[in-house]
């Protein structure tokens, strides 16, 4: 056998892979024993690092690829066609570390690496932050797995200037090492012919030296800087979104862009055409005049008030699609711009006010999409206490996408300061309530750790492919749930159990918040499901039932009410049955004392919108 490497760790071969070192007897190898199941492949990697993207490319199922950490905080499982032979492979949680369990998202990745799950690892890796990478390889290899590094977005790490010597790398480790360009597809198939042939590392620590020192000495030694290729303006923008005095402009930009491009052109030009063109005149006429041809409990269930088609499709497909398709849109954008993960550090003072870091800012963000989405992703965080205040965060004020669209579709047609007032209103009420939650919870808040990716312009082929696979999910769960909520709301109008909820509710939602007796059934609706309620407003401020100054008070009682029943149920998932009913009660007080606030504050001060 040859002399061990300068490095500290040490990796035996298997056949076909050119290594100095002798392969091990087959079998003490993982991948050449007997299996009677398909070979288990485990993609890890450091957040942001495009390891989802692989996973898509491999297994040919498209997960959502985002450009910020946090994203996969489950696993995602596939099969992918490696030689001759089907492998299972899963995609965990972005991690920084194996050892630290700083997280939950930690924990699950060491026990399915360092488990039965894993028969061969898989690091992706981000090619400009080698050092990073290979301090979590060193991790990995005190697994005994056999691996692959792969070392992706090298064509930005070419832009920055920065050269790996793969072949020496490869040759130090003993184990294969991939160049990628995952979202051209570029490095895939030299990926594929790798994972017939991994090395399994064998760990040998070295007296004096830890895995930061080893990796900083391997980095120095296989890195090359060279001269950078990226713009001016670039670097620019990378410091001024980040620095208070041109980070604020830079943000009230991007939300005032995001206003026009979702709430006037989405929310008010695309649902015009649909709901007041495509289904206003042509599709509900004609479904009114056939239903009228049945008998009246069909002709009532079709077309009526609560008809299937006249309310449920109608609002699912006329009113909330546009606005949600073009929420996505613009998300997928700011996703993929690298803005988002600056904007977490741009916001990190505000959280520390509420006991949290601007690490908190990614499910928060996640929210505006879903919520029951974003609940799931506060594992992200580091701490128990950070984890439940951003969950009761979630539940009081972070709008998902449909009612976030609705909220721009409706106020923007009434005036900007409308919209502002909400967005203020409950944005204070969020701080408050992270301020006082950050004092009387028990425990301590993580540090803020992140790595930034680069601003980039968006490839629009990618932002596509994500808005398509989110309106997949959105027909394939919303639309169905609106159905339902609809057949719901017209067997509650049979018997009569809306009239009684519009009657024991006039004290609460006519008296205190001054709103029409009818906004009773779309909180109910709001609490099957959030955009099912943010429709039933919509269709309310088109019908011309609210004033601008109800429109504020329903708007903002809607948003702070009670999460949906999909979200609610994800918090009894992850806090508990007693945690998921006080943060019900909790909101629905906050709720309705702010709309009940709001409405009497407007008619002392005499303010009309």
């Amino acid at each position: 056998m040859s002399d061990q490497p300068s490095g500290g760790i040490g990796f035996a071969s298997l056949p076909g892979v050119a290594c100095p070192y002798v392969a091990p007897d087959p079998a003490e190898t993982p991948l050449l024993k007997l299996r009677v199941r398909p070979l288990r492949i485990v993609l890890i990697g450091n957040p942001n690092v495009g390891k989802s993207l692989v996973f898509g490319r491999l297994t040919g199922r498209y997960a959502t690829v985002s450009n910020y950490p946090g994203t996969t905080v489950g696993v995602t499982r596939g099969r992918a066609l490696i030689g001759a032979e089907v492998c299972d492979l899963l995609d965990t949680p972005g991690v920084n570390a194996l050892d630290g369990a700083l997280s939950e998202d930690e924990a699950i990745t060491r026990r399915i690496v360092a488990g039965p799950d894993a028969d061969l690892v898989v690091q992706v890796a981000d090619a400009r932050n080698l050092r990073r990478a290979l301090m979590l390889t060193w991790q990995i290899a005190e697994c005994g797995k056999p691996m692959i590094l792969v070392l992706n977005m090298v064509d930005e790490a070419h832009a920055h200037g920065i050269e790996i010597d793969t072949a020496g790398l490869a040759a130090e480790l003993g184990i294969p090492v991939i160049e990628t360009v995952a979202v051209e597809g570029r490095g895939l198939t030299e990926l594929r012919t790798a994972l017939t042939r991994p090395a399994a590392p064998l760990v040998r620590a070295e007296p004096g030296k830890d895995r930061v020192r080893w990796a900083h000495d391997l980095a120095v030694t296989f890195r090359r800087q060279r001269r950078r290729s990226v713009g001016r303006f670039q670097e620019w923008l990378n410091q001024a979104v980040r620095r208070p005095i041109t980070g604020l402009p830079i943000l009230v930009a991007v939300l005032y862009a995001t206003y026009l491009f979702v709430g006037v052109f989405g929310a008010q030009t695309l649902v015009g055409l649909l709901e007041g063109s495509l289904f206003g005149k042509v599709i509900n006429p004609a479904v009114v005049s056939t239903a009228g041809q049945l008998p009246p409990f069909a002709r009532d269930f079709l077309a009526g008030d609560y008809g299937l088609i006249t309310m449920g499709i109608t609002y699912a497909i006329a009113i909330v699609l546009p606005v949600v398709t073009t929420f996505f849109l613009i998300f997928g954008f700011l996703e993929d711009s690298g803005y988002i993960p600056r904007l977490a550090i741009f916001s990190d003072r505000l959280f520390r006010a509420m006991g949290l870091n601007g690490k908190a800012v990614l499910p928060m963000v996640l929210g505006l999409g879903c919520d029951t989405m974003a609940t799931m992703t506060t594992r992200i965080l580091g701490t128990p206490k950070e984890r439940l205040i951003a969950i009761v965060l979630l539940a009081l004020g972070v709008p998902c996408s449909a009612q976030l669209a609705t909220i721009m579709g409706i106020l923007g047609g009434i005036s900007f300061a409308a919209l502002m007032t909400l967005f203020g209103v409950v944005l204070l009420q969020m701080v408050v309530v992270g301020f006082l939650a950050a004092r009387v919870l028990p425990g301590d808040r993580s540090e803020f750790i992140l790595e930034l990716p680069p601003i980039r312009w968006p490839r629009l082929r990618n932002i596509l492919r994500k808005t398509v696979q989110r309106v997949r999910w959105y027909l394939g769960e919303a639309v169905p749930l609106f159905l339902i909520g609809t057949v719901l709301l017209f067997s509650l109008d049979r018997i009569g159990g809306l009239t009684w909820l519009a009657r024991v509710s006039r004290p609460v939602v006519s008296g205190w918040l001054g709103l029409p007796p009818k906004t009773a059934e779309v909180f109910v609706m709001g609490f099957l499901r959030r955009d099912y309620g943010a429709a039933g407003l919509f269709d309310l401020a088109h019908q011309g039932l609210l004033s601008g100054v109800q429109a504020v008070v329903a708007l903002t009682v809607m948003t702070l009410f009670v999460p949906c029943v999909a979200n609610l149920l994800m918090i009894v998932k992850e806090r508990g049955p007693r945690v998921a009913l006080a943060i019900f009660v909790f909101v629905t007080v906050v709720a309705v004392t702010t709309g009940t606030v709001l409405n009497h504050a407007f008619g002392l001060l005499h303010i009309a919108f």
